[in-house]
């Protein structure tokens, strides 16, 4: 977790308390429950063992175990509740902990916050037992795996057959890649799986985004249910016994997808095997931007290409979204932003012997060189960190990070992209006006949701595989005329900045329904799918911004 002012001491441990409301909230839900033996791996400050006291479920469990790395805090909660028997406070690294007691001990209850410490963070033995957790259970280790996902795998082993366990953890489960693993092995292990998300902070102090899992072992599946709740209030209103659960799919997807209904989802399968549909992947190559390893440096205004004469190294460059005006970029568009000011140049220097480098360039290069500009990684594993790899001109563009929605742009200039945009290469035989139109429809942007993340702050990212799984109409046979008559409508919508479900309402119209005969109801509910999750990220973006 991100904290608004670093504290490397906290960094180090990954101890980011839970506030005691939080804690209350989610010890209340087990209150009813036949608990006898408690886990909390990573007790810190006891403010789960608080929350466990408050609401007199201490007096009705067997054993209470609680696990803490840091000596004095241990310490500490050891003389708090020195006086309750059935409470064990081990002072013990959990991972040590849990070799010691798998196959020993099971528990019936495992609740707490588990640290958020990444790789580098941790010592060797550490990152040796971690993995060990990890592959032992047929996942794979590496350094983006964050020390909370091996907590969650060795806690699952620890429970009873109908055990319980509830953690808050970063809600990256919903969606990163490194947790892929972690959510196939939990959907193999647990009969049911809630995650109660938040549209505010729960953590005074901490940008990141939490949820709080709860999983539940037992005899028949019940599948996976996504509960949104504006804030810790909302917990007044929910049970543990509550119904709504989804069928969970045995897969690595991405759980985001969860934040529809049952109803929703069976449109989205239904709509994965339409014939009248494809995958943006299969209409070409698609590509992260240039990765220059310094865009401040390579990405450069008219103002500086004539100050060390660069016009004949640089090529047109479509930057952010900014200077994507419509869904064309068009030579007058660049001229537009050049104009302006903006960076618009990108600099891609010949290979060729550096004595042969005109003057200017020559002291272009000693400026960087001067400033720094040499010293990131990616230029400084370079043979000549000047010159910039796989520099090429694609047919399209496509928005990486995105706001209200993303923009997929044609190439009309010979333009190039930072890594701020993926690049895309269609096949031969391929119309890029085709492809152009199909994907501002309602179905398609629903699917952008859904194969894409929530970065921070509200924004949309996607990656290149993740484009690639869109869903976008085949309109190989449309007619030309009503083809132009669509895409000057949207290009006129998105250069005057309007609102873009005017483009959507006449395209899903004329183009799915009227020319592919798709049923209007499925443009309708994608169309509540859309905006349904783009609210919801948004909406956490505000928050996050006002906090």
């Amino acid at each position: 977790m991100r904290l608004k002012k670093d504290s490397s001491d906290q960094k180090l441990r990954g101890a980011y308390y839970t506030p005691l409301q939080l804690a209350d909230a989610m010890v209340k839900l087990f209150v009813s429950q036949n608990i006898f033996n408690v886990l909390e791996p990573s007790c810190g400050d006891g403010v789960f063992l608080d929350a466990l006291k408050n609401l007199n479920l201490l007096n009705k469990v067997d054993k209470l175990t609680a696990v803490e790395i840091e000596i004095d805090e241990a310490e500490k909660v050891r003389e708090r509740y020195s006086e309750i028997e059935k409470v064990e406070v081990c002072t013990d690294d959990f991972f040590n902990f849990y070799n010691r007691v798998l196959g020993k001990k099971q528990y019936d209850l495992i609740l707490g916050n588990p640290p958020y410490i990444r790789y580098q963070y941790l010592s060797e033995s550490q990152r040796e037992m971690q993995s060990q957790i990890l592959i032992s259970h047929g996942m794979k280790a590496n350094k983006l795996i964050n020390t909370w996902v091996a907590f969650v795998v060795a806690c699952v082993q620890l429970l009873a057959e109908k055990g319980k366990i509830a953690f808050v953890i970063p809600a990256e489960i919903l969606q990163v890649a490194y947790a892929e693993d972690l959510r196939l092995y939990l959907a193999n292990n647990l009969a049911k799986v809630t995650l109660i998300t938040f549209e505010q902070l729960v953590f005074p102090d901490i940008e990141q985004e939490v949820v709080v899992f709860i999983g539940e072992k037992g005899e028949q599946e019940k599948g996976i249910r996504i509960i949104e709740m504006n804030n810790l209030d909302g917990f007044s209103k929910f049970g543990i016994s509550q119904n709504g659960f989804q069928k969970l799919k045995h897969v690595k997807e991405k759980w985001t997808k969860y934040f529809v209904n049952a109803d929703e989802m069976a449109l989205i399968q239904e709509l994965r095997v339409d014939k009248r549909f494809a995958k943006f992947s299969e209409y070409g190559v698609i590509n992260v931007g240039i990765t220059t390893g310094n865009n401040g440096y390579f990405s450069i205004t008219e103002e500086t290409s004539k100050q060390y004469q660069l016009n004949n190294v640089t090529l047109p460059l479509i930057g952010r979204s900014s200077h994507a005006h419509g869904i064309y970029f068009t030579p007058e568009d660049w001229e537009e932003n050049k104009a302006s000011g903006k960076r618009a140049r990108l600099i891609s220097f010949p290979e060729i012997p550096y004595d042969e480098y005109p003057a200017k360039h020559q002291e272009y290069i000693l400026l960087g060189e001067r400033n720094g500009e040499h010293e990131g990684y990616k230029c400084s594993i370079r043979d000549r960190w000047y010159i910039v790899p796989s520099v090429w001109v694609p047919d399209a563009f496509f928005l990486r990070r995105n706001n209200f929605y993303p923009k997929f742009v044609l190439n009309e200039c010979d333009a190039v992209s930072t890594d701020t945009m993926h690049r895309m290469k269609f096949n031969d035989g391929v119309d890029p006006k085709d492809i152009l139109l199909a994907y501002y429809n309602s179905i398609s942007f629903a699917f952008t949701e859904i194969c894409g993340r929530s970065y921070g702050g509200g924004v949309l990212e996607i990656l290149p595989s993740e484009m690639g799984n869109i869903l976008v109409p085949k309109v190989e046979r449309i007619d030309p005329v009503l083809r132009s008559k669509l895409l000057a409508h949207i290009d006129t919508i998105v250069r005057n900045n309007e609102n873009i479900e005017l483009a959507l309402d006449v395209v899903d119209k004329e183009l799915l329904i009227e020319t592919l005969d798709i049923n209007p109801e499925t443009c309708r509910k994608c169309r509540v799918i859309w905006k349904k999750m783009q609210k919801r990220r948004l909406g956490r973006g505000y928050n996050e911004n006002t906090d």
